[in-house]
């Protein structure tokens, strides 16, 4: 459903972000991109939702592919018509509307009112809690609520692939399981492909198919998720675990330049 060829990414004509970066997401899968902060993984997703532009970004090579049209030249808009739609990373929230209203602004979209509110009873029913607070103020809901409003703003629109960007970041197990839960069933039910960013690689690893390894603005490793999952160098650096003794940061410097990483 989803192809990035050998992308380049440039803000504001000097600074190279991306680096050569090719991904496919398949169609009806869940396909998660993991690194540390400053890897990369937010500006892909800015790259391929259109966003880029207002934020002095451009994508200055390769192409990007979303059902066989190329959308990497398109603007925001165009893109969210052809049916992608990206959660952004801080739960923003429209914080002065109320829930209610932050779903309508998420189905501006659709061509009638009665498709918006059959697509709000729809995220009513994935999202009861926020059936139970639609009027109150998004700004005065829990980090929770407003991570589920944010998805079901995204779902308003129909889309066919929706991206995330770091989910679970501040928010309790419990809810994190919740919405991971949800996002599995809009997968099986509503067949949406998801394109997950997330720095807790056990639990994107957990719900992912396929996964992507980022560092420096380039990927590392790729592979199926529970290969990713066996992976000793994946263990050591994103899981934390080791099956040897405690190296010194020295060791760890040296492991890293000995590029173990498969291109």
């Amino acid at each position: 459903m989803l192809v990035l060829n050998n992308i380049e990414v440039i803000y504001d004509g000097v600074i190279l972000v991306l680096k050569g970066v090719s991904i496919e997401a398949k169609e009806g899968g869940i396909t998660t991109i993991l690194g540390a902060n400053g890897a990369g993984k937010t500006t892909t997703l800015k790259a391929i939702s259109g966003v880029l532009r207002t934020e002095r970004g451009d994508v200055t090579r390769g192409t990007i592919e979303f059902d066989g049209r190329r959308v990497d030249q398109m603007r925001a808009h165009e893109i969210v018509s052809l049916g992608i739609a990206q959660v952004f990373e801080g739960r923003r929230v429209f914080g002065n509307l109320t829930a209610e209203e932050n779903l309508i602004a998420g189905g501006h979209i659709l061509s009638s009112k009665t498709k918006v509110q059959e697509n709000m009873e729809r995220v009513y029913e994935y999202f009861p809690r926020i059936a139970e607070r639609k009027h109150a103020l998004a700004g005065y809901l829990s980090g929770g609520e407003q991570q589920m409003l944010v998805v079901g703003r995204a779902l308003m629109s129909d889309p066919k692939m929706i991206l995330l960007d770091e989910p679970s970041l501040g928010l309790a197990p419990m809810i994190i399981e919740e919405i991971f839960g949800i996002v599995q069933r809009l997968r099986s039910a509503e067949k949406v492909t998801f394109l997950i960013v997330e720095q807790n690689a056990t639990l994107a690893l957990e719900f992912a198919d396929f996964g992507y390894v980022m560092e420096n603005g380039a990927i590392v490793l790729q592979g199926p998720a529970n290969e990713l999952r066996d992976n000793a160098d994946i263990k050591e650096f994103y899981l934390g675990m080791s099956g040897e003794e405690k190296r010194s940061f020295h060791d760890v410097k040296h492991y890293r330049r000995r590029k173990r990483w498969l291109a």
